[in-house]
């Protein structure tokens, strides 16, 4: 069998069914992880998977492989990602893996892994890679492990309404939810039906083709049904989750996208309002208003990396109340566990705006206003990014910067972003300011500088 590396990603692994993914790989990749969990002490590994075509075969194979080395293997079941992180909590598990392609196109698949409570580091993924080559001419262990199920999802839906429905408001709320046909509608309109929301589906049959859209709330075109569904409906909000439903998407009642560091700051004012000197945490691409915000309402900010598995351990080694990123993982350390679950912080959220009745597009009226642009992802080669990214912190003296991820250049009104991505071979960048004409200006700056760089290599 061979064993391309280059699907052995910085936080998990992913690749094309048949082509780089089997049951056989599957197996092998959990005998790989079984050593690793063995020099760990961890002997009890929960396997859960999502809807498509291939996560269930690819469980029982995994599972097979633990079983293989002698450790003991509980299937929780088709269901979101964070239903297995749950699982992991309540049964005191040594960890667990989650078959999914989250929101990947249909014909590709993958493997979340957790040591203890936490995501694989990308020194262990490469360290899976390398066991699996040792492993794959060998048998396994003359002591077989046992295989079992448990079904989590009941208590797993059970664990988030005991945990919202006291903090409910009155004010009754109509919601509508986009699954995308992924695991998230297994659980999430259930659980906000038990918080007493008027919950109108779209989507939240599981179907791993995928038919109706791609399972990625992120990107516009995906949730256009979201947003005039809401407002036809005369709706409160609109949620969308991504295919392993760890990532939210939220649309206000008049269908306006709300952006990853912009719910981040409605749950972090939240918390402020109870717990004062809250540590908040959002990722380099996060508006400064974020983290403006925070201090003002007595809050420490603190910004860091891209990777919600690099947010994850940030939020436990600071004691965090809750850690974010643009792309809409969300991870709740305040009154949760501290992963990243996206019907948790649906459930959070319309915890908050059925206290209130004011319309959620008022939520942050009082903002200072910004323009920003989008993501912008160039194009390149491997070898290039992170000498490019590491080259610009030096490019700008005249400004001041943080090195946190790549440089982000702080200017008279506004900030730029330049950092390599940690699983695609492009460059990203992003801009905030307070107008247009500043935007540009930055943007035009920082292009050239990198231009000028890329012309020294």
């Amino acid at each position: 069998m061979k064993i391309n590396p280059d699907i052995f990603r910085e936080y998990d692994i992913r690749g094309t069914v048949d082509t780089d993914l089997s049951t056989e790989f599957a197996k092998l990749l959990g005998r790989a992880y079984a050593r690793l969990a063995i020099a760990e002490k961890c002997y009890r590994i929960g396997v859960g998977f999502d809807c498509r075509l291939t996560s269930e075969a690819y469980a029982h194979a995994f599972a097979e492989g633990l079983a293989t080395e002698g450790l003991q293997a509980l299937i929780t079941g088709m269901g979101p990602t964070p239903q297995l992180y749950y699982s992991i909590h309540k049964y005191k598990l040594g960890g667990g893996v989650q078959i999914t392609g989250s929101h990947n196109p249909p014909d590709m698949n993958g493997f979340k892994l957790c040591l203890g409570t936490d995501t694989l580091t990308p020194q262990q993924i490469q360290e899976l890679r390398i066991k699996m080559l040792e492993l794959r001419d060998t048998s396994g262990s003359t002591e077989i492990g046992e295989i079992s199920s448990i079904d989590v999802r009941q208590e797993y839906i059970r664990e988030i309404a005991v945990n919202c429905k006291p903090h409910m408001g009155s004010r009754k709320l109509k919601v509508v939810v986009d699954a995308g046909n992924g695991v998230g509608g297994l659980v999430g309109p259930q659980v906000l039906r038990e918080l007493g929301v008027d919950v109108i589906e779209l989507y939240c049959d599981p179907d791993g083709t995928f038919p109706n859209h791609h399972p990625d709330p992120t990107v516009l075109e995906n949730i256009r049904e979201l947003q005039q569904r809401v407002i036809s409906e005369k709706a409160d909000l609109g949620i969308g989750w991504d295919g392993d439903a760890d990532r939210i998407g939220v649309v206000d009642e008049k269908g306006q996208v709300i952006f990853g560091d912009m719910l981040l700051l409605i749950y972090a004012r939240d918390i402020l309002s109870r717990e004062k000197n809250a540590i908040i945490i959002g990722d380099v691409k996060c508006s400064a208003l974020l983290f403006e915000d925070v201090e003002k309402r007595g809050g420490q900010a603190l910004m860091w990396k891209t990777g919600h598995s690099l947010i994850k351990s940030k939020l436990k080694e600071c004691n965090g109340a809750i850690g974010g990123e643009m792309s809409g993982h969300i991870a709740f350390k305040n009154r949760y566990y501290g992963f990243d679950d996206a019907i948790y912080s649906s459930s959070r959220l319309v915890e908050i705006v059925s206290q209130s009745e004011q319309p959620l597009s008022d939520y942050l009226k009082d903002l200072p206003q910004v323009v920003s642009t989008p993501e912008i992802r160039i194009d390149c080669p491997e070898d290039v990014k992170f000498l490019l990214a590491t080259k610009a912190q030096d490019a700008f003296p005249e400004y001041k910067v943080d090195t946190t991820d790549g440089v982000r250049i702080q200017f008279e009104s506004g900030w730029g972003l330049v950092r390599a991505s940690n699983t695609q071979p492009v460059l990203v960048m992003r801009f905030e300011a307070d107008n247009q004409a500043n935007l540009d200006k930055y943007r035009k700056l920082v292009t050239s500088r990198l231009e000028e760089i890329k012309g020294s290599l």
